[in-house]
């Protein structure tokens, strides 16, 4: 028996599309969308079981290049180890899902690539203001925090002069999604972390380096087998 039971692709992108037709985009500071109860909750609970430890980061830079060598991404590798991994990489490189995802956010997903990474901030971990780099059609994180005070670690924002002016809830399975540009700053300002910060960062890349971090290197997404997906209100809204 394996456990946790994990639902199959099917399910995880029916429930991951409803929850992108329900986003509710906002313009302040700068355009993004949210969105809650993202995933099944089997879907979270064989996440968060993944054995995988997360890693011991010592001195910090505030950029996650410091500890590329032990960041946690879904491979072509972990997909074949792990079922949890298998079925969120495959409900995240359908068709539907991608067209859903054109429809919300307005990009072109044909071609790209799907990039997953599963994060485990520990004590000590914080992230310097930045932008996202344009290879990055968008960004999105879904919060899988668990704990007292783990409402409180959702992303940090700041204005163009890397001001704070605000800070995303991390509440369990809600998600945050933005489209990279000149404006988009954001980060963790350093606070304590008692436990761990779970959280998964997925995103659709274009001409990416960095093949070893990709789900399918081998498989672009395509839009191919449906179209003509109505864009929800939510998402065209000002």
């Amino acid at each position: 028996m394996t456990y946790p039971p994990i639902p199959d692709a099917d399910a995880v992108a029916e429930h991951f599309c409803r929850a992108l037709r329900g986003a509710v985009r906002s313009e302040d500071p700068y355009r993004h969308w949210k969105l809650t109860d993202v995933l099944p909750e089997q879907m979270c609970t064989g996440i968060l079981t993944l054995p995988i430890a997360p890693p011991v980061i010592g001195e910090t830079d505030g950029t996650r290049d410091t500890y590329n060598s032990t960041r946690a991404f879904i491979t072509p590798e972990r997909r074949a180890a792990f079922p949890a991994c298998a079925v969120l990489a495959d409900a995240l490189q359908r068709p539907d899902v991608a067209i859903q995802l054109e429809a919300t956010l307005g990009i072109a997903a044909e071609g790209r690539f799907l990039r997953v990474e599963y994060i485990q901030d520990i004590d000590g971990a914080w992230l310097e203001p930045h932008r996202d780099i344009p290879e990055k059609l968008f960004s999105m994180v879904i919060y899988l925090c668990t704990g007292p005070e783990a409402s409180d670690w959702g992303t940090d924002i700041y204005d163009d002069d890397k001001q704070w002016v605000g800070r995303a809830s991390a509440d369990f399975n809600s998600a945050v999604i933005f489209i990279p540009g000149p404006n988009t700053w954001h980060g963790f300002d350093k606070r304590p972390i008692k436990g761990v910060r779970r959280l998964m960062e997925i995103n659709y890349v274009r001409d990416w380096r960095d093949r070893e971090q990709l789900a399918f290197p081998d498989q672009p997404v395509t839009c191919a087998r449906q179209r003509g997906l109505a864009r929800p209100a939510a998402a065209s809204a000002a």
